[in-house]
């Protein structure tokens, strides 16, 4: 293991938490080093006893709103619930709550305080720095549960440095490919590396690759796959939900919009059905907590005229549900959208998936290393035979701009493609109060 420090000047511990993260940014030569041994490594100078459950979130898609969706039924039924998730939208404290509320720039800062003073000489990335954070606040914090979302795959991500008590996969499509491979077969094994021997691993994807069902096998996990060991059927208004702790009826729809929550909502119960015995948690609970989970930036509807809706889908399975959602909306005159992109995504696989429901298209880079310039954009574009209106503009900021200034009353406009475009959007409306 690689043991020389990047740098000198450690931030004081009560140093503002811009510092902190510019610091931990810099601790490590690659923003992504997959492995255990580090993490493990600092985990244990902590001294960590991790007295709590542990839930632990996988997928391509749909961690996040699977998260949302158990911190607030845990949260509903009472219970002290600690939440980290990744990336950020607008301010790093988004990554870490306690009780639904973020974590304060104090409380981060001696989190980072505590982990730089554990670590010696051992170089940590940016997610395993916040990785380490945040489990040594919830720690401390005197939490009841702990529901933690995988950052990069699952076998080799910070986050599996803790052991779970139950796991959870959403989906598996393709994405992250350089660090997880090519096929939905490769990314499935790394992904069922979050599973643990004897202990419940929740399978939501309706057609797992082989690869997930023999890792899960391998290890001996008590696997319950949607379809067989439990399932959602929409009533219209309503649903029902059958699963290891039997069957509920008249199920609200959940707060986050899009038919595939029902598949994310009844994981979510099932995961808690297993930890039954040490988490008991009321139907009350599971309902308000479908109606009060709220996650920005997934089908988020803004208030106003015209409509807009900020997605941060960023690959082809998360754009094709996109698409289906805008489908099913009624009353809309035409769809402009606001499209900017990471280059080392499918570009062209998320243009294909929603160019049926395009009316005009305004085009923007991200800026930075890894951002798509506007001629990518174009080239996706020309190469699945998209003959909308296109602008080309800037920035996201300028390219929002002229959409809703083009926009009328009964249009809508889709914000979409990147983490990084609904936050630029999202900053820029706020300025603005709208």
């Amino acid at each position: 293991m690689k043991v020389d420090r990047i740098e000198v000047g450690t931030p004081a511990p009560d140093a503002p938490l811009a510092l902190w993260l510019a610091y931990i940014e810099r601790q490590h030569p690659q923003p992504v080093a997959m492995g255990l041994e580090r993490v493990a490594a600092v985990r244990d100078s902590l001294g960590m006893q991790v007295r709590f459950p542990i839930i632990t979130v996988g997928g391509t898609n749909g961690k996040g709103s699977t998260c949302a969706l158990l911190e607030a039924m845990l949260a509903e039924g009472g219970y002290r619930v600690g939440c980290y998730t990744s990336p950020h939208l607008l301010a790093y404290n988004e990554r870490v709550r306690v009780d639904r509320e973020n974590l304060s720039d104090g409380d981060l800062c001696a989190a980072f305080a505590a982990v730089e003073a554990a670590r010696g000489l051992v170089p940590l990335t940016y997610f395993e720095f916040g990785t380490l954070a945040a489990l040594w606040h919830f720690d401390r914090a005197r939490l009841d549960v702990a529901v933690l979302e995988v950052g990069l795959g699952g076998r080799l991500d910070a986050v599996n440095a803790f052991d779970t008590d139950c796991a959870v996969i959403t989906s598996i499509g393709l994405d992250h490919t350089e660090y997880l491979g090519p096929t939905r077969e490769a990314i499935g094994f790394e992904k069922a590396g979050i599973f643990r021997g004897g202990r419940p691993a929740v399978i939501a994807e309706p057609d797992p690759p082989y690869t997930l069902l023999d890792h899960a096998a391998g290890v001996a996990a008590r696997v319950l796959r949607i379809g067989a060991d439990f399932r959602a059927d929409s009533d219209g208004m309503q649903w029902r939900y059958s699963g290891p702790g039997g069957m509920r009826a008249g199920l609200p729809q959940p707060a986050l919009r899009g038919a595939h929550q029902l598949g994310n909502a009844a994981a979510a119960i099932t995961a808690l059905d297993t930890l039954r015995e040490r988490l008991p948690i009321s139907m009350g609970a599971v309902r308000q907590g479908l109606l009060r989970a709220d996650l920005p930036g997934r089908f988020q509807v803004l208030a106003g005229r015209p409509v807009t809706i900020l997605d941060v889908a960023h690959n082809p399975h998360a754009a094709e549900r996109l698409a289906a959602v805008l489908a099913g909306m009624s009353g809309i005159r035409r769809t402009l959208f606001v499209f900017a992109m990471l280059a080392d995504k499918d570009i062209e696989g998320v243009v294909r998936a929603l160019r049926a429901g395009a009316d005009r298209w305004y085009l923007a880079p991200l800026g930075g290393p890894r951002g798509a310039p506007v001629s990518r954009l174009d080239a996706a574009l020309d190469a699945e035979q998209v003959f909308d209106p296109v602008e080309r503009f800037g920035t996201v900021v300028e390219a929002l701009a002229a959409a809703r200034e083009a926009a009328g009353v009964d249009d809508r406009i889709v914000v979409f493609g990147s983490f990084l475009t609904v936050s630029q959007a999202l900053m820029q409306l706020a300025r603005r109060g709208a």
